[in-house]
């Protein structure tokens, strides 16, 4: 109830602040499970989703949203949940594979599931490397993959702004990804790689981002570290 009512409230205000342009909506299913797997470059990437589709989208959300302590992290873990959205915790691979079960019976309610296979923001607008749970949740559940492509939301809000500046936006998705011909091989490490592989080009193809063969959260640390050599 909440989601349906929210939705209501956010639609004008992201319309008014980013003006989204949407191109291939439809090419999201109407029915049954669906993951939509997408570029994040934004704290605002899953809303403007959330708000596109016609469907009720959930995502796996960090799990610092529903940890933070005090009132505004409870009033933070609270909205969160309103929404649907289910806590990950990202710190090693017992809870990456908890993570996928929980994402599995999203899927098997026939739900659509949101992803971001970067695993966090990107830093500076390019796209970078897949995490292999996207392939994974595919696999297991059969479920299609959609890639989608966030266009404009570094500029509007990039990691670490506060506030969105009013910057024009476009949702671009893509066809329907496929993978039925790996029925059987999820548990093959290549496979996996592969598949997430082909899901973060078909993303690539759709912004026209710089890809990266690294790990955002990798070369962030590189990043750092070299900033903190030069200092």
């Amino acid at each position: 109830m909440f989601y349906y009512a929210f939705r209501l409230v956010l639609l004008p205000l992201l319309r008014w602040l980013f003006r989204p342009r949407v191109e291939g909506a439809g090419r999201v299913p109407e029915a049954g499970a669906v993951i939509l797997a997408g570029n994040h470059q934004s704290f605002t990437d899953q809303f403007l989703l959330g708000v596109t589709l016609r469907r009720r989208l959930t995502f796996l959300a960090k799990q610092e949203y529903f940890t933070a302590p005090g009132l505004t992290g409870r009033a933070t873990a609270a909205f969160f949940r309103a929404l649907g959205q289910i806590p990950v915790d990202r710190s090693g691979k017992d809870a990456a594979r908890a993570a996928i079960d929980t994402a599995l019976q999203v899927l098997g309610g026939g739900s659509v599931l949101g992803v971001f296979p970067e695993g966090t923001r990107s830093h500076d607008g390019r796209l970078y490397k897949g995490k292999v749970g996207v392939a994974a949740m595919a696999l297991r559940s059969g479920a299609p993959v959609v890639p989608v492509a966030m266009i404009g939301t570094f500029e509007a809000q990039p990691k670490g702004r506060r506030l969105p500046r009013r910057v024009p936006v476009t949702i671009r998705f893509g066809e329907p990804l496929d993978f039925s011909r790996y029925a059987g091989m999820q548990d093959e490490r290549f496979v996996l790689r592969a598949v997430t592989d082909e899901i973060m080009y078909a993303v690539q193809k759709l912004s026209e981002q710089e890809y990266v063969d690294v790990y955002a959260a990798e070369a962030r640390l590189t990043m750092r570290e070299a900033e903190v050599a030069a200092a």
